[in-house]
């Protein structure tokens, strides 16, 4: 689904797919869709803001409205193939983008659309052409236009034939009404593929078992029945079936030998208007056929000409009935056998038609209306008079009085307002006339107009009436102060375009009075409009309705062509009139045709509502002069010129004839050939079409025949080129001649050789065994030989380290070689060798490939990488892992691996330093190297360094830095020794039982000896205590009153961290390290002291268990 130019409305949350399947009664949902449409007013706001910051960036000016070229969506470039089949319908599509929604519209480039077949859709992005034959096969093109440019797209559209189909019909049997002694054909053409198979049975037995009967005669499809006799009557089955399926069809002969009798009723009354078309019937039946004959009044014999027509049915038509006409007629039904005759009469009526019209009115409320309608009609006719308002009944208001010939409307108010037209009908014909109403409240009816454009005029009549013409006075409005420049009078067609204004004339602002010429059969009403420099004024009211009489055409239509759409057809086609344009009822077209150059007289027909007419049973592309007449019920028109067009074209029924190629080199060859006779071609020439493919080389003995290739030479060519051929091969060609309607026969295939050529390159070069003077060369021979190989040329050269070329060496094989092997070359160096195939027209082109003879035996790698990378260190060793060189131009002698050490500190000292050098072998494969003695803690710079036999660097790799740690070589991980988990374990469980003493004392009111503790441990790690003032000197301040370690913060938010890390926090006992009121030291660790200085010693703090811990340790 495409959108050529979405919109905000097109936003949608669920767009959902379905998929039908009419045979399984299945429908198939796809997952919904969700269409948001942007608002590109914001978009492009945000867009000009980037660009006025990014303005430095952007070339051009960006244009916000979005407006651009024409370009397709679907299908993509400048042209696209299609295929159809015959028979089926062809589906073109062309679908565009672009801003103003570009319009498409389609031709045909080599001819016209099958206009009775082919239809738009999708507002004219899809073609569909119905039911399609060989000629739709052509160039389509379609174009998309806009107000910024077009866009185009050709699709040629190829029609092919289905290959396999069950039998269908051409023309099946139909019935027949023999008289004795006469012949009939009974045929059943049918088609399919393979083609089917027609078996014949009459009365339901086969007629091969039927008894003989000499009358009787089958040809395949055709049974020919010669000198029936009466009695021979039988149904005849046609049956014709192939592998696909069968047809099956009857068919009824009755011999009948029968007299003639009229079926029409005798003294038939036919009743028509004058100049319309009067039909008398004839109808008969008879063995053999009666043949009809038309009398008058019993005295001439009517012929088949004009004013009359005698159909096949026996009907006698007369064209345009006028009261001359009028009388008696008497149709004789004649054969063999006897004679009948039949009369019927025809009377020919006067028109009904109205003399004084109702006129338009401008009436006063509460007044009376009155609305004349005179009618003139045929005395021996009855009439009808109706009033309708508004093409509706008259209101049921015994206001409305209608007479003989006028409506009266008593008291009109507004209600009344509206159209009200007479109707007189009789039994043959009716006419009608229009007039408006109009209720106004005051005497005048006052018109208001803006003040700077003129008043519309008044008072319009019309004097000085004629057949064709008419005048037209009137007064003009005010002019409010600009004068008039030009007065436009329109008219309206009541009869033919109701309601549609037209212009008909322009006079000088300083005129009233118009002299205006009018076309016959309309129902005019006039209004004029005045214009000034400021504008038109408003439309004067209608004048009243002026009639002209009919008469006949006064133009023919145009565009008349003939072409043919069939083999055995011509279509002609015109242009319609206008209703204005018909000048009276009945409008015909009378067709008239005849072959060019051919003595015959013209055929004609007449026909109605259509725009085309098809004359069948022509011979295949012949010219034809057609010419088209219009006719209405007052006469004929103008005579018409006469225009050439075609019969329709059939395939070509010979091909071209002395065919001759004249083979100029390998590659290209010219074919000659007698054209093909116009009476042959049947058709439009189209050109020639030349087919030919490349059976097998001349190196081989069995074809191999490759895909065809085809030229077309358009025009009435004799000779034309094939490009592009194979030398010395076998080609095969044949040519066919192509018209509108396809391809003809092909000429009998006619052989030629193509002469020798240059071979093509060699199929491979290969270089094997490579040692230090010597190597290998193989070749295969050249897929395309071109001719007989005469050998081979090796040229080769060495090239040195700066790509300079040395002197060319060259050597010649014959041409069944296929290895060769080279000597005496140089160790370690680079050849290039240079190779190619001949024949005895030259040599082919030249395949290269180079090659390194080498020093030692060491392997010669294939894919070009140099070292690069290294792994890390461990410990005092470090692993270091390479990629070796490949494809270098040398043999590889060695890999070193060198390394320096310095300082451990960065930066490094400078200098050149000696480097430690450890040969590495680059033969093994090994793409790892472990280097040892290394010293902890230093840092290393490692490289790779590649070197020919020569001691030659070839390659380094950049430089990697190493550290190695600096660790101890006995140094033992304890956190891994058993004796050191078992100490540690020991020294928890010590810990948490002096914790349960601590608590126990505590609950029973003592105080933790401190001093006591002190000396009996006097642990150096132990701080003594002041003596002043009986604190401990680690967890007590002086007379700034520090806050212990685990204590409440003071508060001025301070709390100095001590080297001791150890706190109740750390063993689980809460997470503020102080103890609740139960048993906890906050008053003694609170880091102030809360009892007077008298107390000092007496009331001394007792440790903290973090500290008899400590203390412990």
């Amino acid at each position: 689904m495409y959108f050529s130019k979405v919109l905000l409305d097109d936003t949608r949350t669920t767009t959902s797919v379905y998929a039908r399947f009419p045979h399984t009664q299945t429908i198939q949902q796809k997952q919904p869709i969700t269409v948001k449409v942007l608002d590109m007013d914001a978009i492009n706001e945000t867009v000009a803001d980037m660009y006025n910051y990014t303005n430095n960036l952007f070339v051009g000016e960006y244009s916000p409205s979005g407006e651009r070229r024409p370009s397709f969506m679907a299908p993509l470039g400048q042209s696209s193939t299609q295929m159809a089949l015959r028979g089926g319908v062809l589906e073109l599509e062309c679908i565009a983008e672009g801003l103003p929604t570009p319009e498409v519209s389609w031709y045909k480039e080599s001819g016209d659309l099958p206009s009775s077949r082919m239809s738009f859709h999708n507002f004219q992005k899809t073609l569909k052409i119905a039911d399609v034959m060989e000629a739709d096969a052509g160039d389509y093109r379609c174009t998309a236009k806009n107000s910024l440019g077009s866009a185009h797209h050709t699709i040629k559209v190829n029609v092919k034939v289905p290959l396999q189909s069950a039998p269908f019909w051409i023309s099946a049997p139909r019935n027949l009404i023999l008289a004795p002694e006469e012949t009939g054909i009974l045929t059943c053409r049918v088609s399919g593929d393979p083609k089917p198979q027609i078996a014949w049975s009459v009365n339901g037995v086969p007629i091969k078992d039927s008894p003989k009967d000499t009358s009787r005669k089958v040809e395949d499809d055709t049974v020919i029945l010669s000198d029936v006799q009466t009695g021979s009557s039988a149904v005849y089955q046609c049956n014709a079936s192939n592998e696909f399926g069968y047809l099956l069809a009857n068919a009824f002969v009755n011999v009948l030998a029968e007299a003639p009798r009229v079926l029409t009723p005798p003294n038939n009354v036919y009743q028509v208007i004058t100049n319309n078309p009067a039909f008398l019937d004839c109808a008969s039946f008879g063995s053999p056929i009666p043949a009809i004959t038309w009398f008058k009044d019993s005295q001439t014999s009517i012929l088949n000409r004009d004013p009359y027509v005698i159909h096949n049915n026996g009907t006698l038509e007369i064209n345009v009935a006028q009261s001359l006409n009028s009388g008696k007629y008497t149709c004789i039904a004649s054969n063999n056998l006897g004679t009948r005759e039949n009369h019927v009469y025809l009377e020919v009526k006067e028109p009904t038609r109205i003399l004084a019209q109702p006129e338009y009115m401008v009436v006063q409320r509460n007044r009376k209306a009155v609305f004349e309608c005179k009618v003139k009609h045929d005395p021996t006719l009855i009439p009808t008079m109706n009033w309708l308002k508004d093409n509706g009944e008259l209101p049921d208001d015994e206001r409305f009085l209608v007479d003989t010939d006028s409506l009266t409307i008593n008291e009109v108010t507004e209600e009344d307002e509206g159209t009200y037209t007479c109707v007189m009908n009789t039994t043959l014909d009716q006419d009608s006339a229009s007039a408006m109403l109009t209720v106004v409240v005051s005497g005048t009816d006052t018109v208001f107009s803006s003040p700077e454009e003129p008043d519309p005029p008044t008072d319009l009549e019309l004097t000085d009436q004629r057949e064709r013409s008419v005048q037209l006075t009137w007064i003009p409005g005010d002019e409010h102060n600009s004068p008039t420049q030009k007065f436009l009078v329109q008219y309206e067609d009541l009869l033919h375009q109701a309601g549609v204004w037209h212009n008909l004339t322009e006079e000088e602002g300083t005129k009233t009075t118009a002299h205006l010429d009018l076309s016959p059969y309309a129902y005019y009403s006039f209004r004029v409009l005045a214009v000034n420099h400021v504008g038109y004024s408003q439309p004067s009211r209608p004048s009243r309705q002026y009639r002209t009489n009919p008469a006949a055409p006064d133009v023919n239509p145009t565009d008349v062509h003939g072409v043919g759409t069939e083999h055995n057809n011509l279509v002609i086609s015109w242009k319609e009139l206008t209703g204005l344009q018909s000048n009276g009822p009945g409008l015909q077209y009378k067709v008239n045709w005849r072959q060019k150059d051919v003595e015959e007289d013209w055929l004609s027909e007449t026909v109605a509502n259509t725009s085309k007419y098809v004359v069948s049973g022509t011979p295949t592309f012949v010219p034809y002069e057609v010419k088209v007449q219009a006719v209405n019920d007052y006469g004929n028109g103008p005579a018409p010129e006469a225009v050439v067009g075609y019969s329709g074209e059939d395939v070509p029924m010979s091909a071209p004839e002395s065919v001759q190629v004249l083979v100029q080199n390998g590659t290209l060859a010219e074919v000659h050939w007698e054209p093909v006779l116009t009476s042959m071609v049947r058709g439009r020439l189209q050109g020639y079409k030349v087919s030919y493919w490349r059976e097998r080389s001349l190196h081989q003995a069995e074809a191999q025949q490759e895909e065809q290739q085809v030229l077309l030479f358009s025009g009435n060519r004799t000779d034309g080129r094939l490009p592009g051929l194979k030398p010395y091969s076998l080609y095969t060609l044949n040519i066919r001649v192509v018209n509108g309607k396809g391809e003809g026969p092909p000429s009998p295939n006619h052989n030629f050789e193509t002469p020798e050529g240059v071979p093509g390159p060699p199929s491979f070069l290969r270089i094997k065994n490579t040692d230090m003077d010597s190597l290998t060369l193989e070749w295969g021979p050249p897929q395309d030989n071109n001719g007989r190989l005469t050998g081979y040329t090796l040229k080769y050269q060495p090239v040195n380290s700066s790509n300079e070329l040395g002197p060319v060496e060259e050597m010649m094989f014959p041409a069944n070689e296929t290895t060769v092997i080279l000597a005496d070359l140089k160790y370690s160096t680079r050849y290039k060798f240079y190779f190619n195939a001949k024949t005895i027209k030259g040599s082919g082109p030249t395949i290269t490939e180079e090659a390194v003879t080498i020093m030692d035996e060491g392997e010669l790698y294939e894919v070009a990488c140099l070292p690069q990378r290294f792994s890390a260190i461990k410990r005092f060793s470090a692993h270091t892992s390479y990629h070796p060189p490949k494809y270098l131009p040398f043999s590889i002698h060695t890999f070193l691996l060198s390394i320096l050490t310095f300082s451990p500190t960065p930066p490094f000292p400078p200098g050149k330093e000696d480097w430690t050098k450890e040969c590495v072998n680059g033969s093994s494969g090994s793409q790892t190297h472990l280097i040892k003695g290394l010293k902890p803690g230093t840092s290393y710079r490692v490289r790779l360094v590649v070197k020919d036999h020569s001691e030659a660097t070839i390659h380094s790799t950049e430089e990697l830095v190493i550290t190695l740690p600096a660790m101890k070589s006995d140094q033992v991980d304890l956190a891994t020794q058993g004796w050191f988990i078992g100490l540690m374990c020991a020294i928890a469980l010590l810990i948490l039982v002096l914790l349960i003493i601590c608590f126990i004392k505590r609950n029973k009111g003592g105080k933790y000896p401190v001093k006591e503790k002190e000396d009996a441990h006097q642990d150096p790690e132990i701080q003594p205590m002041k003596d002043d003032d009986g604190t401990f000197g680690e967890y007590s301040d002086t007379e700034d009153h520090k806050p212990l370690k685990g204590s409440r913060t003071p508060s001025n938010g301070t709390v100095k961290r001590d080297d001791s890390d150890d706190s109740l926090v750390d063993y689980g006992e809460g997470g503020d390290g102080q103890f609740n009121e139960d048993g906890s030291f906050i008053g003694q660790y609170s880091g102030k002291k809360e009892k007077d200085t008298h107390e000092g010693n007496e009331s001394s703090e007792a440790p903290s268990p973090v500290n008899a811990m400590n203390s412990f340790v």
